[in-house]
């Protein structure tokens, strides 16, 4: 626990100012974020970043990110996001032909998977400061009440575990838990923040971001699970790696958008 509170400080001097700051040192930061996740993604299956597809993943992790603002960029060589992806898609596959199936199909559909999976997350991190930062301190925060609470409150109370088959420690109890602890942060929020929607409206989307967030969660344990991995990375002792961190908020950022929050 010393360990975590720590690491948590210390990335919480770095990355909070940087988030506030906002403008290209903010999208700089997102963009290593996400390349290291995608990077622990791709270990998991035993696949390179500094290899063929890798770098083929890299390449459409970084286009996919690119901010509204900056599509200009992609204006002046006359393609789209989509046209570039799929480029990357038809290279994938002729790598495998190339490897004679040592890269395999499946190893194509999970490059593509964990590069949509990473980049539709860190994506909207993106666009979510670029309309509000409020916002991206509800997000923040709301999920660091759910963790907590989900912590405390199972480790207190908890007996039905939620899902053993994919995360055997956490507890239906926490899960309520967790989502009664986001509402809290919510309420806040509407008190001491302009959110531009109503208490009604925010406590309903919060309600469902503490869900989905907490899904996200689990989506990533069972990743872990299925390639027999602990930790997702060892980058921030205690904690594990990027996508251990962030597992929950890339299901909310983009959410957030989705619910027309913003």
């Amino acid at each position: 626990m010393k360990q975590r509170i720590i690491t948590a400080v210390a990335a919480a001097a770095v990355f909070l100012p940087i988030v506030i700051f906002g403008g290209l040192p903010f999208i700089a930061m997102v963009y290593l974020i996400a390349s290291v996740a995608l990077y622990e993604a791709l270990n998991m299956r035993k696949l390179k970043l500094l290899s063929v597809p890798g770098i083929i993943s890299l390449v459409l992790l970084w286009v996919f990110m690119i901010p509204e603002q900056y599509l200009g960029i992609l204006d002046s060589i006359n393609y789209t996001k989509m046209e570039l992806f799929l480029l990357g898609v038809l290279l994938f596959l002729t790598y495998t032909v190339i490897t004679k199936n040592r890269f395999t199909f499946e190893d194509v559909a999970f490059s593509i998977l964990s590069t949509l999976y990473v980049g539709l997350g860190f994506y909207f991190f993106i666009e979510t400061r670029e309309a509000s930062l409020p916002y991206v301190f509800y997000s923040l925060f709301m999920i660091w009440a759910t963790d907590s609470g989900a912590y405390f409150i199972g480790r207190a109370i908890g007996k039905r575990k939620l899902w053993p088959e994919i995360s055997p420690n956490k507890t239906t109890e926490g899960f309520f838990g967790g989502v009664v602890s986001a509402l809290a942060v919510a309420i806040l929020f509407s008190i001491f923040a302009d959110m531009e929607v109503s208490v009604v409206v925010l406590l309903a989307a919060t309600a469902f971001l503490s869900v989905f967030g907490q899904v996200g969660d689990l989506v990533e344990s069972a990743m872990k699970r299925h390639y027999n991995v602990k930790d997702s990375g060892k980058i921030l002792p205690g904690h594990g790696g990027m996508l251990d961190r962030f597992d929950s908020l890339l299901f909310v950022w983009p959410l957030i958008h989705l619910f027309h929050l913003l």
